[in-house]
């Protein structure tokens, strides 16, 4: 694990005023601990010297030293001979363990599944359309490692439009975008090497990175996006050989990246030689917003040439097609095709057919979909005020879900209880880039209807009144989308 260095004039901006704060030692050390496990500040963080940090927050140097003390105490830190004091977390915030298995029992709301599903009319729509093309490819052996060359020119002119140039050539058509990710993972990094990531971040993707065991340097997002300056900042320091971002509604919390700071991470990543791997999959869910332009199209000379951009249907109509695809430099296409043919030859025609078609009906369906989240978004906002008003969240102007502060760190106990009341919910740990840390946070999808988020919010706030107390997380099958 990469080590990176937080400065005091960064930790002093992130911390309230302790000059009011009665014992001022213990408010301090209250306040990083707090940022510790909200992901503000990164796991195995080096912190300012107790000399440095002192000026910077305008108090003694022994209300600094006595809340390093704490800190170490109470396991938020540890410190280095001659290196230094670093961020931590004590044994009781890391879970037992990850087994990640099946879908829940029947009479459990899944809240794991930030996906929606597709009409049944629109997929009927597609299927008659595919079916006598199918029986064209019939009469040939049926693989295509590029992907189905008619589906990698649709996606080409869809990026097209939306204001990136780009030909056939630099599409590979995937099975969906976390096998994108994999092939992408597998023929850029080695073992040992850095990857930037933010935290929280996709579980699926971060589950990727580690699979492939490449070592983590995660940057903070919080409700308000992300410090383009700590990034940078890691870039310079951690050198990462690449870079795993979500700047369109960002999952889990939903963020949408201003293109000021996309141009500065573009100018980063370049500086660095990072690959920057940038993940579109939620970029169509754009709720208050016109959709954003792709990340690469902002690059000067030179930086697009270590942009990937990840894209997908599962998010936009339907996550049962598996149609994903990824967009880069055609020779890096070529190679990534090699890879995709050790791993599963090629993907099938026909759900790709079914993808053509679905692409060409999107400027009709894609508003409707739209609406209908924009309803159900509302019902569980209505919801979670009604249920659990000491609850508190952000309105993101996209994305699939919400990001919900508990106000106190019991995700996991509550994830656990929620099951035997019929939902299904992951604490927002499992997107963390260290275990241990937002179990003050769920994900609340508002992928299903209206009626069955509210039932959903019912039962949640039944189990919490039981009353829960912070504690790891049980070991239980896990799945998250």
């Amino acid at each position: 694990m990469a080590d990176t260095r937080l400065g005091s004039r960064q930790l002093a901006a992130l911390l309230p005023d302790p000059a009011g704060a009665r014992p001022a030692y213990r408010h301090l050390a209250q306040a990083i601990s707090a940022l510790i496990l909200e992901g503000r500040i990164a796991l195995h963080t080096k912190l300012p010297a107790e000399r440095e940090l002192a000026p910077a927050l305008k108090t003694s140097r022994a209300t600094v030293t006595a809340a390093y003390d704490l800190l170490r105490e109470s396991g938020y830190a540890h410190s280095r001979r001659g290196s230094g004091t670093f961020t931590a977390l004590p044994e009781s915030r890391r879970p037992a363990g990850v087994s990640r298995l099946m879908a829940p029992a029947d009479t459990a709301i899944d809240l794991a599944v930030a996906s929606q599903g597709l009409p049944p009319e629109v997929l009927a729509e597609a299927l008659a359309e595919a079916g006598p093309k199918l029986a064209k490819h019939a009469e040939t052996p049926g693989y295509h490692p590029f992907g189905l060359p008619e589906l990698r020119a649709a996606v080409a002119d869809r990026y097209t439009r939306r204001g990136l140039a780009t030909l056939p050539e630099q599409v590979l058509v995937t099975s969906g975008a976390q096998q994108a990710l994999s092939l992408t993972l597998g023929l850029l990094g080695g073992p040992g090497d850095r990857v930037m990531v933010e935290s929280p971040s996709y579980t699926n993707a971060l589950d990727a990175v580690r699979r492939a065991r490449l070592r983590t340097a995660p940057v903070p997002v919080t409700e308000e996006g992300w410090d383009v300056e700590i990034m940078e900042s890691t870039f310079r320091q951690s050198v990462p050989r690449l870079a795993y971002l979500i700047p369109d509604f960002q999952n889990p919390t939903g963020c949408l990246m201003p293109e000021e700071q996309r141009a500065r991470v573009l100018r980063a990543a370049h500086r660095s030689g990072s690959w920057l791997i940038v993940d579109e999959t939620i970029a169509d869910i754009a709720l208050d917003v016109p959709p954003p332009a792709p990340l690469a199209s902002l690059a000067g000379r030179g930086e697009s040439d270590h942009v990937i951009t990840l894209g997908s249907m599962s998010k936009s109509h339907w996550g049962g097609l598996r149609i994903g695809w990824l967009r880069a430099p055609s020779q890096l296409i070529t190679e990534l095709a090699g890879q995709r043919v050790a791993a599963d030859m090629a993907g099938s025609v026909f759900d790709q057919l079914i993808a053509l078609s679905l692409l060409a009906r999107e400027h009709e369906v894609m508003p409707q979909r739209l609406r209908r989240l924009r309803e159900q978004r509302a019902a569980l906002a209505d919801a979670l005020t009604r249920y659990v008003p000491q609850w508190s969240w952000r309105q993101q102007p996209g994305g699939l879900s919400l990001w919900v502060d508990l106000g106190a760190p019991v995700a996991s106990a509550l994830a656990d209880r929620a099951i035997g009341y019929g939902v299904r919910i992951e604490s927002g740990a499992r997107f963390a880039a260290h275990p241990g840390i937002f179990e003050n946070r769920l994900r609340i999808p508002y992928a299903l209807p209206a009626d069955t988020l509210d039932e959903a919010v019912r039962r949640m706030a039944a189990a919490l009144a039981d009353g829960l107390l912070p504690g790891p997380a049980i070991e239980r099958p896990r799945w998250v989308a």
